[in-house]
C-alpha cells in the first residue's frame, strides 16, 4: 500500500507538469510576431492562417485546455492520458504501415515474400511492429477486442496473399481511414463526459463553498495539487533542458568562470514568466528547507526531527525571492540583466538562510555549552558550524564588495552578513564562558554579569553597524543624490535599527540598575542566621554560603534574587510584593519592619510575632525545603532551560530584557535589506 501511495503521488505531480509547460509556452507566445513571421514565410497563402482571430481562439483553447489538465482529477488525469498513448500508438502504427507501403513500391517486387529476402525482412519487421502496437492498445484501453485496433494489418496480409501493390496503397488508406472513424466515433460517443465532469465538479465546489468558504476551498486545492511540488519540479524540467541545450550545442567543456556565469544565465532563462518565476520560488524554499534540515541534522541526528521547528519552512527565503523579483521587476528585463540581479537577489536569500541556520544553532550550542555533555563529536559539530557562521557571511560581504561599488544600498544588503557574524561571535564567546565554568567545577557567582557584558557588547557592535549604515546614508542624501524613496529607507532604518535597539537597550539597563538596587536595601544574612536557617536557594538549588533576606524573611543568593527581579517585583515563595516593602537602610544589619536583624535570634523573633506567624514560616520554610524549579545562574537558566525546551518558570524572560534579546534584531534586519534592496536596483 506504501508503494502505491508513493506511485500515485508521484503521478499526481508528473501527469500535470505538461500542463505547466503549455502554460508557460503558451505565455511566451507572442500571436503578432508569429503572424509577421508568417506573412513572409510560404505559408501565407494558406487559408488556415489567413485570419489572426483563428490564432487568437486557438490560444485561448490552449490555456483553458492547460487548466482542465491542471485540476483534472488524478483517475480521469490518468484516463486521459491513456486515451492519448492509445492515439499516439494507432499513429505508430500508421506510421509502420506507410513505411512499409513505400518499401515495397520502391522494390517493385510483386512474387511471393519467401523468394526474396529482403521483401521477407520487411514483411517480419512490420507484422512484428503492428503485433506489438495493436497488443498494447488492447492493454491500454482494457479491452480484449483486439480487433478494433488492427486495421493497420491489412496491408501486410494483402502482402502475403499477392496483392498488387497499387491495390496495397488503396488498401492502406482505406486502414488509416477506418482508424480514423474508430476515433471519431469514440469521441463521438464521450462527448459528454467533459460537460458531465464540469457539471460535477461545480456542485461540488459549491457545496465547499457553501458549509466551509472559499478558504478552505483553497487550501483543498493546494493541497490535492501539491502546487509547491509541481511547480518546482516544472521548474527543474526547464533547468535540466535549459543546461542540456547549452552543452548539446558547445564542443568546448566550459572554465570554472564560465561555469558560474552559465548557471546564472540558465536560472536567468528560466524565471522569464510568471509560472517559471513561481517555480524558482517553490525551489528556492525546498533547497532552504534542505539546508536547514540538513543543519538540525548535522547538530543534533535524529532527535532534531522529534521536536520540529515550524517556523523554519524554508518559506521566508521562498517569499523573499518572490517580493524581490517582482518588485523589481526581473521578468521584463533582458538575460543578461536578469542574471546580474539575481546574483544580488540570490546573496540576500543566502543570508536569510544563514540567519535562520543561526536561529538553529544558537540554543543548541548555549545548551550544549551549560550542559555537562562531554561528547567531543557533539561539541566539534556544534563549533564547526558556528566557526562556519563566522566566516562565511563575511566571505559573501568581501566578495560582493569585490564586485560591486560600495554605496549606501550595497551597505545595507551586506550588513545583513556582518551582522550574522557579529551574533555568532558573542554566541561563541558565551560558549566558551560556559566551558571555562565547567571545566572550573564551581559556579562563577559573577557569571550573569560577564555574560551581560558579552552580549551588550556585540549588540553594541550591531547598534554601531545600524548607525554607520545609516551616517552613510544620510551622508550620500546629504552630498550627492536626493530621492524621496533612499529618503524614505533612511528613515524606516533608523526607526528599526537605531531607535528601536537604542530604545530596548536603554530598558535593559534601567531594569538591571533597578534590581541592584533593591538587593542593595535588602540586609546580609549573618552567618548565625545561614546556619539556624539551614536551607539551600529555593531558586538554584545550591547551598547558601551568602544571602539576602526579604521584607517577608525569606533568604536568597543576591544574584538569584536579583535575576528573579529582573522579571519582576515579587517574592520567588510567597508572592508578596518587594517594590512598596524595600525600604533603604545605612548597613546591612539595620532593622526593617518584618525582617529579622543580623544579630538576632531568629527564634526570638518568633516568639514576638506570635504562634500564626510560626504556622507561616513552617509553611514558607516547607516551600523552601521543595522550592520551584526555578533557575538563575546564566549557566543553568540559559543551559537547562535549553535542553528541555521550556521554561517551569520566567527567567527566561529575565534575560530577554536584561540581554536586550527581545528586540527585532533578525526580522528588521531582513525587512530592512529586503526593503532598501528594491530602490537599489531602481538606483
Amino acid at each position: 500500500m506504501a508503494m502505491k501511495a508513493r506511485v500515485e503521488a508521484v503521478l499526481n505531480v508528473g501527469l500535470r507538469i505538461p500542463s505547466i509547460m503549455l502554460l508557460d509556452v503558451l505565455y511566451r507566445w507572442d500571436v503578432s510576431s508569429f503572424f509577421q513571421k508568417i506573412q513572409r514565410s510560404s505559408l501565407n497563402n494558406n487559408p488556415v492562417f489567413q485570419y489572426k482571430y483563428i490564432a487568437l481562439y486557438l490560444h485561448y483553447v490552449g490555456y483553458i485546455l492547460s487548466l482542465v489538465l491542471l485540476t483534472l482529477p488524478r483517475q480521469h488525469l490518468v484516463q486521459l492520458y491513456l486515451y492519448v498513448l492509445t492515439a499516439l500508438l494507432l499513429f505508430a502504427g500508421h506510421q509502420l504501415s506507410r513505411d512499409y507501403v513505400r518499401g515495397e513500391l520502391d522494390s517493385g517486387y510483386e512474387g511471393p515474400l519467401y523468394l526474396e529476402p529482403l521483401s521477407m525482412n520487411r514483411f517480419t519487421t512490420a507484422l512484428i511492429g503492428q503485433v506489438v502496437v495493436c497488443t498494447l492498445c488492447s492493454c491500454v484501453m482494457q479491452t480484449k477486442q483486439i480487433w478494433l485496433f488492427s486495421a493497420h494489418l491489412l496491408p501486410l496480409v494483402a502482402r502475403m496473399c499477392l496483392v498488387p501493390l497499387e491495390t496495397i496503397v488503396f488498401i492502406n488508406r482505406f486502414a488509416m481511414i477506418f482508424t480514423g472513424l474508430e476515433v471519431l466515433y469514440f469521441i463521438a460517443s464521450n462527448l459528454l463526459v467533459p460537460y458531465n465532469l464540469a457539471k460535477t465538479a461545480y456542485r461540488e465546489l459549491v457545496q465547499v463553498v457553501e458549509v466551509y468558504g472559499l478558504l478552505a476551498l483553497g487550501i483543498s486545492l493546494w493541497n490535492q495539487l501539491v502546487l509547491p511540488v509541481l511547480f518546482m519540479c516544472f521548474w527543474l524540467v526547464l533547468f535540466a533542458l535549459q543546461i542540456y541545450t547549452y552543452f548539446s550545442t558547445r564542443d568546448q567543456p566550459p572554465s570554472r568562470e564560465r561555469l558560474l556565469f552559465l548557471f546564472l544565465t540558465s536560472i536567468a532563462e528560466c524565471c522569464c514568466t510568471p509560472y517559471s518565476l513561481l517555480g524558482l520560488v517553490f525551489t528556492v524554499s525546498f533547497v532552504a528547507l534542505g539546508v536547514l534540515t540538513l543543519c538540525k541534522f548535522y547538530l543534533q541526528g535524529y532527535r532534531a526531527f522529534m521536536n520540529d521547528n515550524t517556523m523554519h519552512r524554508g518559506m521566508t527565503e521562498g517569499i523573499t525571492l518572490l517580493i524581490l523579483a517582482v518588485q523589481t521587476g526581473l521578468i521584463e528585463l533582458q538575460v543578461i540583466h536578469r542574471a546580474f540581479l539575481l546574483s544580488i537577489i540570490l546573496f540576500v536569500v543566502v543570508a536569510s538562510i544563514l540567519q535562520s541556520m543561526l536561529e538553529i544553532a544558537d540554543p543548541i550550542v548555549l545548551a550544549l555549552g551549560a550542559s555537562r555533555d562531554k561528547s567531543l563529536w557533539k561539541h566539534f559539530r556544534a563549533v564547526s558550524l558556528c566557526l562556519f557562521l563566522l566566516v562565511f557571511p563575511a566571505y559573501m560581504a568581501y566578495m560582493i564588495c569585490q564586485f560591486f561599488r560600495m554605496d549606501f544600498w550595497l551597505l545595507i544588503i551586506i550588513s545583513s552578513s556582518i551582522l550574522t557574524s557579529l551574533q555568532v561571535l558573542g554566541t561563541l564567546l558565551i560558549y566558551i564562558l560556559f566551558m571555562v565554568e565547567e571545566f572550573r567545577k564551581a559556579p562563577v557567582e559573577n557569571m550573569d554579569e560577564v555574560i551581560y557584558c558579552v552580549n551588550g557588547t556585540y549588540r553594541l557592535l550591531e547598534f554601531l553597524v545600524a548607525v554607520c549604515v545609516v551616517a552613510y546614508g544620510v551622508s550620500e542624501t546629504l552630498f550627492g543624490e536626493w530621492t524621496v524613496m533612499g529618503s524614505t529607507i533612511i528613515l524606516v532604518h533608523s526607526y528599526y535599527n537605531v531607535w528601536l535597539r537604542a530604545q530596548l537597550g536603554w530598558q535593559s539597563f534601567l531594569l538591571r540598575r533597578d534590581a541592584v538596587h533593591k538587593i542593595q536595601s535588602m540586609p546580609t544574612a549573618s552567618t548565625l542566621q545561614l546556619q539556624q536557617h539551614n536551607d539551600i536557594c529555593s531558586i538554584c538549588f545550591q547551598d547558601m554560603k551568602s544571602a539576602v533576606i526579604t521584607p517577608c524573611s525569606h533568604f536568597f543568593h543576591a544574584a538569584c534574587l536579583k535575576k528573579w527581579l529582573y522579571v519582576q517585583e515579587t517574592c520567588p515563595l510567597c508572592h508578596g510584593q518587594l517594590k512598596s516593602q524595600l525600604q533603604p537602610t545605612s548597613s546591612p544589619g539595620a532593622t526593617t519592619q518584618g525582617t529579622p536583624p543580623a544579630n538576632r535570634n531568629p527564634a526570638e523573633v518568633e516568639q514576638e510575632q506570635g504562634e500564626p506567624q510560626v504556622e507561616l514560616d513552617t509553611e514558607e520554610g516547607t516551600q523552601a525545603k521543595n522550592p520551584p524549579p526555578i533557575k538563575t545562574s546564566a549557566k543553568t537558566e540559559l543551559g537547562t532551560d535549553l535542553l528541555s525546551g521550556r521554561s517551569k518558570i520566567q527567567p527566561k524572560e529575565c534575560d530577554v530584557a536584561a540581554e536586550g534579546s527581545a528586540e527585532p534584531a533578525g526580522l528588521n534586519l531582513k525587512i530592512k535589506s529586503y526593503f532598501s534592496f528594491f530602490i537599489y536596483i531602481n538606483s
